[in-house]
C-alpha cells in the first residue's frame, strides 16, 4: 500500500531563521611591538607574534639579542602580558619605515618601541605615531645626559614642546630598554575586567634598577614630562609619573582610545546588523543605546566615574549637573535637523559627555596633636 501523502508545514506555519551578522572584532590594546635588527624571523615575514621569550628562542633568537632582552623585561612584569610582536628592520630602511611596514602587516599591536632608536628616530616616530591608524602609542628609553642636565632642545623637551600625546619616554641609565618594563605592566594589566583601570605611577618595573638622581635632576626631567624609576623610603621602587610627552597621563590616552573604538564599532555593528536604523526618534535612541553600552564598559573597568560636570553646557547637560554613571549620551532633536541633512540620511549629532574617575597620585595628611 502506498504511503499517505503528507505536505510540508511551511504552507501553514513558516519559520524563517535570521542569524545576525557577527560583530566586528574589537581592536586590541594589550600588545607591544618591539622593532629591532635581528634577522631571526622567517624570510618574507615582517613580524611575528610570541607568547613568551621561550617561543622566541625556539624561533632562533639568542638571549643576547636586543629584542630578546627587551621582551624579557616586558614579560617579567606582574600581571604579565599575553603576547609580544617582534618586527624586523630590513636592510637600508629607517626604524620608522620598519614600524610603518609592521603596521601595514598587522593592526593588532597597540604600543611600539625600537631597540636601536636614537634621538632622531624618537622625533621622527613620535610625529608619525600622532596620526597613525589605528591609534597607537610609542615608548622610548633615553640615558642622554642632555635630558638630565636640561640642555635646550633635548629629546624630552623637544617632544614636550611639540605637544605629542602618543609618546611616552623614560630616562634610565640602568637599562637600555627600561620602557619595555612599564609597557609590559600596561599591556598585562589592561584586561578589560571590572575595576581593571590603572595608573602607571607607583608601579614596579621588574628587572630594572632605580636611578640615583638629585632633586634638581628629578625636577628637570619631570618638568619636561619625562618618566623615571626611583626609590622612595629605602623600600618602595616606583615608576613615575606615567605621563606622555604633552603632559597627559598614559592611562587617559589608552582608555579614551578604547572608548572611542567601542563607540565606533558598536554604532557600526548596529547599522550593519539591521535592515535599517530608521531616521526617527526610535532610531536615534538605538544609536544612543549603542553608545551607552560602550560607556558602560568604560565605567565598569573604572575609567569613568560619578561626578559633577564642570564643563560647558551640552544640550540638556549644564555646568554643575551630577553624572551618576560618569557619562551622558544625548542627541539633538530630529526637529532641528535641516532638510538637506535629512535627505542625505544623516543622523542628528550625538553628544557624549564623560567624567573620568582619575587617580590619586599624592596625599596631604594633617595630624593635629592636642595635649
Amino acid at each position: 500500500m502506498a504511503a499517505p501523502t503528507t505536505f510540508s508545514l511551511d504552507s501553514l506555519v513558516q519559520v524563517v531563521v535570521y542569524v545576525s551578522p557577527l560583530a566586528a572584532p574589537r581592536a586590541t590594546f594589550n600588545q607591544l611591538l618591539i622593532v629591532g635588527p635581528s634577522a631571526h624571523i622567517a624570510v618574507g615575514d615582517r613580524l611575528q607574534k610570541y607568547a613568551s621569550v621561550d617561543d622566541m628562542v625556539a624561533d632562533g633568537f639568542l638571549t643576547t639579542d636586543p629584542e630578546y632582552i627587551a621582551a624579557a623585561l616586558y614579560f617579567a612584569q606582574t600581571p604579565a602580558p599575553m603576547y609580544v610582536w617582534i618586527g624586523m628592520i630590513d636592510a637600508g630602511e629607517s626604524i620608522l619605515e620598519a614600524i610603518q611596514a609592521c603596521r601595514a602587516e598587522s593592526s593588532e599591536w597597540y604600543a611600539v618601541m625600537a631597540t636601536g632608536a636614537v634621538t632622531a628616530d624618537h622625533k621622527e616616530i613620535a610625529l608619525w605615531i600622532e596620526t597613525a591608524e589605528p591609534t597607537s602609542i610609542y615608548g622610548y628609553t633615553t640615558a642622554d645626559a642632555a635630558v638630565l642636565n636640561g640642555v635646550a632642545g633635548n629629546v624630552m623637551e623637544y617632544l614636550k614642546d611639540a605637544g605629542f600625546s602618543r609618546t611616552i619616554g623614560q630616562y634610565s641609565t640602568q637599562s637600555l630598554y627600561a620602557i619595555a618594563a612599564i609597557l609590559g605592566y600596561a599591556m598585562g594589566a589592561n584586561t578589560g575586567l571590572a575595576n581593571s583601570a590603572y595608573t602607571l605611577k607607583f608601579k614596579n618595573e621588574v628587572g630594572v634598577l632605580t636611578d640615583a638622581i638629585s632633586a634638581t635632576d628629578l625636577a628637570t626631567i619631570e618638568g619636561n614630562n619625562g618618566n623615571l624609576y626611583l626609590s622612595y623610603g629605602n623600600y618602595y621602587n616606583i615608576f613615575e609619573q606615567g605621563k606622555m610627552a604633552n603632559g597627559q597621563f598614559f592611562d587617559e590616552i589608552i582608555n579614551l582610545d578604547m572608548l572611542k573604538n567601542n563607540i565606533q564599532l558598536n554604532v557600526m555593528d548596529l547599522l550593519y546588523g539591521n535592515p535599517k536604523v530608521p531616521q526617527t526618534e526610535a532610531g536615534i535612541n538605538q544609536i544612543i543605546h549603542a553608545c551607552n553600552q560602550a560607556c558602560d564598559i568604560a565605567q565598569v573597568i573604572g575609567f569613568l566615574g560619578a561626578g559633577q560636570w564642570t564643563g560647558n553646557a551640552i544640550l540638556n547637560l549644564n555646568n554643575g549637573d551630577f553624572l551618576p554613571n560618569g557619562y551622558l549620551v544625548q542627541a539633538a532633536a530630529l526637529s532641528t535637523q535641516s532638510d538637506a541633512d535629512r535627505q542625505l540620511r544623516k543622523s542628528p549629532p550625538i553628544y557624549i559627555a564623560v567624567k573620568e574617575a582619575g587617580a590619586i597620585h599624592s596625599v596631604l595628611i594633617g595630624v593635629y596633636v592636642n595635649r
